[in-house]
């Protein structure tokens, strides 16, 4: 893996990313969120079009605990031939979505615990590197011991201590004929001497980059802010940095901000299960300019929808022969209309969910575009004030009540 940093805007940084598999990219980027190693609702031939940027994709090693083995995948060799995305980067990560609120004695020694589709399993760094070996990821993070905000002091210094032995076991399974390809995690929860302390340790590794952990478990806006800034500041300018964990516009604009380069979000996925389109502006330049022409907040409320997404669901939608967005360059846009998606979704057809799919991951996507093409023209700070401006918190009388409703972008 090569990384390159091109140029700076208000500390936002773009750089140039070249793959083992031959990808490259710039950065900020987002890796594609998988299932054993395919996106949950777009086939493969969509995908090798979806979008020019659509060509790295984050993948856990934990899907591979049991079926199929990660004896499958080594026979087949390596998970890009197993899933047929060779021309693809695949990132393996392992974050689990219950942190273990426990002090972490008993299971110091033996691994982290994850929740599964088997069951909750502790997995230490000698089967994590068993499966990543067999996977033969482009990049692959170090086996963390993540913690919520709320842990105790001791239970977190145990974690950023035993996330550094972990990171050490990882680094020494290795193949040597394959390269160096770590992503070292940092961690600290919400001590920022301890993520000071974890970031120092983790920058002395021999390792290609850095994944900073524990964030979106808990902590507050502000807080995130110093912690990434005190963290970042420690680590060699030269390396890429990963985060897991923010996937709302907001979040990825303030770590982008602070120095980050590679983002994985469930953001996109979600929405497409709720049935939402991703609708909000991505550019200064075309953003609506009248605002008494856009519907009102509490006309959005009524039908579900906002200023940021749109409620496929409604039945506003169930006549509107326009595309989800506008000028929208997606295969969705292009070919289909509100009012058909509308349809397949209260027909509960499972290509709802593909067409929803592959337009919500360009338009994030694009959303990242957008930020690169800010940076590229030193218009970053300008560009996140416009956007965050754009996303603000409106408070709407729901039609149903006279009581204010939030609706959150």
């Amino acid at each position: 893996m090569e990384f390159v940093v091109r140029t700076w805007s208000a500390g936002a940084r773009l750089g140039s990313m070249q793959l083992a598999a031959g990808v490259q990219m710039e950065t900020p980027t987002l890796l594609l969120l998988t299932r054993k190693g395919l996106p949950a609702f777009i086939p493969p031939d969509l995908l090798q079009n979806l979008h020019p940027d659509a060509r790295a994709c984050q993948v856990s090693p934990l899907h591979f605990l049991d079926s199929p083995s990660a004896s499958i995948v080594e026979t087949a060799g390596g998970l890009h031939k197993f899933v047929s995305m060779t021309g693809f980067g695949m990132v393996a990560l392992a974050r689990d979505s219950l942190m273990d609120e426990s002090n972490g004695e008993a299971s110091s020694k033996l691994g982290a615990a994850f929740e599964t589709t088997s069951g909750r399993r502790v997995v230490g760094p000698a089967k994590y590197m068993e499966i990543v070996n067999a996977c033969k990821p482009d990049l692959w993070v170090s086996l963390p011991d993540e913690v919520p905000t709320w842990a105790a002091e001791k239970r977190n210094r145990l974690s950023v201590d035993r996330t550094l032995q972990w990171l050490d076991h990882c680094l020494s399974l290795q193949p040597a004929e394959r390269g160096n390809r770590c992503l070292g995690v940092v961690v600290g929860s919400a001590s920022l001497d301890e993520r000071i302390r974890s970031a120092e340790q983790t920058a002395t590794r021999n390792v290609v980059g850095f994944s900073l952990g524990g964030f979106g478990l808990g902590e507050d806006a502000s807080q995130r802010a110093l912690q990434m800034d005190a963290v970042i500041a420690k680590l060699p300018k030269e390396k890429l940095r990963h985060t897991s964990g923010l996937g709302l516009p907001e979040e990825v604009l303030q770590a982008v901000e602070a120095g980050v380069d590679v983002f994985d979000s469930i953001y996109p996925f979600m929405l497409t299960k709720g049935g939402y389109a991703m609708t909000f502006p991505l550019n200064m330049e075309n953003s609506p300019g009248n605002l008494d022409t856009q519907p009102s907040a509490s006309e959005l409320a009524y039908i579900g929808s906002d200023s940021a997404k749109m409620n496929l669901r409604s039945v506003a939608y169930r006549l509107d022969k326009s595309p989800l967005v506008v000028g929208c360059k997606c295969y969705t846009c292009q070919r289909h209309t509100r009012a058909y998606i509308h349809h397949l979704i209260n027909t509960h057809e499972m290509l709802s969910q593909t067409l929803l799919e592959i337009h919500n991951t360009y338009h994030y996507l694009e959303f990242f575009k957008a930020i690169r093409d800010a940076i590229k023209a030193d218009k970053f700070l300008a560009f996140r004030n416009w956007f965050t401006s754009t996303r603000k918190e409106t408070r709407v009388h729901s039609p149903a009540s006279k009581s204010p409703t939030l609706v959150l972008h």
